[in-house]
This record gives structure tokens, C-alpha cells and sequence, in this order.
């Protein structure tokens, strides 16, 4: 991590609110850059170079498609838009792809690329994106140019979603760079969607972390039918409560700052469909690729041949933006094909289905999408889907499976119940007065537990820094 998390929490974050409440209004945003390049530079002080080169490419390549556009100079505009999506795509194959392909090219006997063992930036399949979507807004006219570079170098660097998302397209945040409101109501709510997140991940998804550790540690020879599909039903519940933990801590730590950032989880776990649960899951990513991939290839207006196309490459772009493995191609992949048989066959047979048989089919699929997007080795992925389906010999189940449901099953239920509206819903019936009055107590015995929980703990990973 960047920082850990205590010092995070009790040193890092209470200094930069203070000096940045203390700091006149037009100083705010030269605040909160210096401080997110301290955040980001904690860990990884050379990268700070790529975060300024990434910066002034962007914003000099805005100031000339903003120019070339006022001339009437469209070729020139597109180009302008051009050279800024190459850099930004260069730049991100270099450090997570260039390896990853040298050594499938070298596995295939061809070595014209060397392996360089270059590092990951943090946080780096975020901020490109972010960055190409700012001269793209600028050409499309989504967006106006930003002319101040402090106020851009803010948005590419904006700390509480740099390094791990949600990703944040620039028309969406433009206008806050230069006014937002600073209200104790908008502060407060930012407090409660933060410790909530922070409760998501370091009270549920940490421990089913553990849960799920166990099983992929197990030779796939022995995991049994149920333990294997324990095991990937702690994974999905882990990766949920990790990632929407960290965006409702993003979307909390926006809000304290006077931001506010769209939405990034939406309960998917409870669609009824595969169209839907992307509807739900990781929304800025999915946004991101439909209206900057998909659209502009065609999206749905084209012929069934082009349509499939069309969502086999935006599919497997989205596969291995997660990472530089193959197993993160086939995962993507395979969502392109489900959605392809869903908007072209399916669908329409899947609305006439009772609603239980809807969310046993999505949450099948979704689940076995999960083995697949956990385990990069194809060898053991094999493996593993054989251990799912009873095709490795392992057994139903065994003791270690009873052993891990009875320890690990409080949890289990509790994060089950907590990836459903169930519990907003029952607190919003609470009376409004009873509400107010537990609010605060329910806030700070959240955040005491987490605060004991990460004294305690040395398991506290984090899955989509990687990212």
C-alpha cells in the first residue's frame, strides 16, 4: 500500500483536511495537488516523473485541441486527440503489457523483445483513462478546456480515487475542479460513506480473504465439489466488499473534499441477468468502455455480425485492462460472449423465468467467472473448474470443508446480507430521530473495529492496486 492504513487514517488524511480547510478557497486546488503527489510519491517516488509527464502531455495536448477547434481546424483537433490517446495507451503498455508479451513471445521461442522486469505504477489503468478522457471531452465539447494546469494537475493526481478508482471521466468532475461546495451536511455525509467503506473491506473482505487463500492454496487434486465452490464464493464476496469498499471510501473522501463522484457499485450481486449485473458492477469502468469503445464502433446500431464484434473487442479490452495474464482475456471474453447470446437470444426467455431462477442463473455464471478471473495459472484454473463441477475426483466434500463453513459461515452470512439493499432498506424505516441518534454510535463503533482490526492484522491486501 501507499501508506498504511493507520498512518493513513489517523496522521495523513487529518493533516491534509485541516490545512485544506485553513487554506482561502482559490488555494485549495495547488492544496490538494502537492498533497496527492505526497500521497502517491510515499511508495513509489520515480513514478511521480510519468504522473508529471502524464499531466503536462494531457493538458498542452487540451490547450491545442481547444485551439485547432476555435480555428475550425478539425484535422488538426483529431490528431491533437490522437497523439494524446497514443501517449497515454504507449505509456500504459510499456509498464503492464511490454513484460507480459515478451515472455508469451519468448514461451513461443521468439526473443526480439526483451524482458525488462519493469514495476506496475500504482494506480496507472486508472489515471490513463482519466487523462485520454479529458482531450476526448474537449473535441466532443463534453467538456471545456481546463487552462489552469494546478487545477488539471488536481484531477489527474486527485488522491482519494488515484490509485485504485473509481475511474472518473473529466466532464463529470470539470466544473467542481474550479466551484464546489464545502457544507458540513456534504462533509458529514462523506464521513459516513467512508467509514462504511472502510467497514466493507477491512471487517468482511479481509476475512474472506483468508477463506479464499485457503482453497486456492489447496493442489486442486484435492479440493472437493462444495469446497471449491466455497472457496469462489468467498473470492466474489472478498473482490466485492475490496473494490466497493475502496470507491465508497473514494466517494466519502470526495465529499469531505467537496467533490462527488458518481456511484461505482450498485448491488450486483442481486441481478437477474448478465446484462444487468454489468449494469452494476464497476460502473465507471463500463461506462468508460461503452461511451469511449463501444459507441464509436457502432454500439448496438449495426448489423448482428458487427454487434458481436463489437462486444468481443470491447470485452476483451475490458479483460485485460484487469491485468497482463491470459486468464484475464478468456475472463473478459467470456462476459462478451454471455452478453452476446443475451441481447441476441436470450434475454427475451430469461425476462419470462420466475425471479429466483434469474438470480440462481446470473449468480452461477457470475460465479464461475470469478474461478476464472482468480486463478492465473491456466494449469490450475483447470483444475479448479474441474474441482467445481466433480470432474477431478476430489468428493463432495470433506472435513476441511466443514471446518472452514463453520468458521468462516457468521461471515459469510453477514457479507451475503450486506451485498443486498436489505439493511439500507431497514434503515431507512427507521424513525427519523432514532436514526440521528444512532447514526454517530453505529459510525464510531464501525471505525473503532476496523481501527482494532488493522492493529491486530497483517492481512490487509488490497486487489486492485494491482490494477
Amino acid at each position: 500500500m501507499v501508506f498504511s492504513s493507520l498512518l493513513f487514517l489517523f496522521t495523513y488524511l487529518p493533516i491534509v483536511l485541516l490545512i485544506y480547510y485553513l487554506s482561502p478557497l482559490k488555494w485549495r486546488n495547488g492544496v490538494l495537488l502537492i498533497f496527492n503527489l505526497i500521497f502517491y510519491g510515499w511508495g513509489e517516488p520515480v513514478y511521480i516523473v510519468i504522473m508529471f509527464a502524464s499531466i503536462a502531455i494531457d493538458y498542452t495536448h487540451g490547450m491545442l485541441v481547444d485551439k485547432c477547434k476555435k480555428k475550425g481546424n478539425d484535422r488538426g483537433a483529431r490528431m491533437a486527440v490522437a497523439s494524446s490517446v497514443i501517449f497515454n495507451l504507449a505509456l500504459l503498455f510499456f509498464f503492464k503489457y511490454w513484460d507480459f508479451l515478451a515472455g508469451s513471445l519468448s514461451a513461443l521461442g521468439l526473443h526480439f523483445m526483451p524482458i525488462l522486469g519493469v514495476s506496475l505504477p500504482i494506480g496507472i489503468s486508472f489515471y490513463t483513462f482519466q487523462t485520454m478522457s479529458y482531450t476526448i471531452d474537449v473535441y466532443r465539447g463534453d467538456a471545456k478546456v481546463q487552462r489552469n494546469i494546478v487545477s488539471f494537475g488536481t484531477f489527474v493526481t486527485l488522491f482519494p480515487q488515484l490509485i485504485a478508482g473509481p475511474i472518473i471521466k473529466y466532464k463529470d468532475l470539470g466544473e467542481q475542479l474550479d466551484h464546489r461546495d464545502h457544507t458540513a451536511e456534504r462533509f458529514a455525509s462523506g464521513v459516513e460513506i467512508f467509514v462504511i467503506g472502510l467497514a466493507k473491506k477491512v471487517l468482511l473482505a479481509n476475512n474472506l480473504g483468508m477463506l479464499w487463500d485457503a482453497y486456492k492454496a489447496l493442489p486442486t487434486s484435492e479440493l472437493t465439489v462444495l469446497g471449491a465452490w466455497l472457496g469462489v464464493v468467498a473470492f466474489s464476496l472478498q473482490l466485492y466488499f475490496d473494490f466497493s469498499g475502496y470507491s465508497d471510501m473514494a466517494i466519502g473522501l470526495g465529499r469531505m473534499l467537496g467533490f462527488e463522484f458518481l456511484k461505482n457499485f450498485d448491488y450486483p450481486y442481486i441481478s437477474r441477468s448478465i446484462t444487468e449485473f454489468w449494469r452494476r458492477w464497476h460502473i465507471s469502468l463500463g461506462s468508460w468502455f461503452r461511451e469511449y469503445v463501444y459507441i464509436p464502433m457502432g454500439g448496438n446500431r449495426v448489423s448482428r455480425g458487427r454487434l458481436c464484434f463489437n462486444l468481443l473487442v470491447v470485452w476483451g479490452l475490458t479483460g485485460i485492462w484487469h491485468g497482463a495474464s491470459w486468464n484475464f482475456l478468456l475472463w473478459g471474453l467470456y462476459f462478451g460472449v454471455l452478453l452476446m447470446v443475451e441481447k441476441l437470444w436470450l434475454k427475451k426467455w430469461i425476462d419470462r423465468w420466475p425471479r429466483v431462477l434469474q438470480h440462481i442463473y446470473t449468480l452461477f455464471l457470475v460465479l464461475v467467472s470469478w474461478a476464472i478471473f482468480a486463478v492465473e495459472d491456466f494449469g490450475q484454473l483447470g483444475g479448479y473448474l474441474s474441482a467445481m463441477f466433480g470432474l477431478n475426483g476430489g468428493g463432495l466434500a470433506d472435513g476441511a470443508f466443514g471446518y472452514y463453513l463453520g468458521s468462516y459461515g457468521p461471515s459469510l452470512l453477514a457479507a451475503c446480507v450486506a451485498s443486498t439493499p436489505l439493511m439500507a432498506s431497514l434503515w431507512r424505516r427507521l424513525p427519523r430521530r432514532a436514526g440521528q441518534v444512532l447514526l454517530p454510535v453505529v459510525l464510531l463503533a464501525g471505525l473503532l473495529l476496523c481501527t482494532a482490526y488493522l492493529v491486530d492484522a497483517t492481512y490487509n491486501p488490497f486487489l486492485y492496486f494491482r490494477f
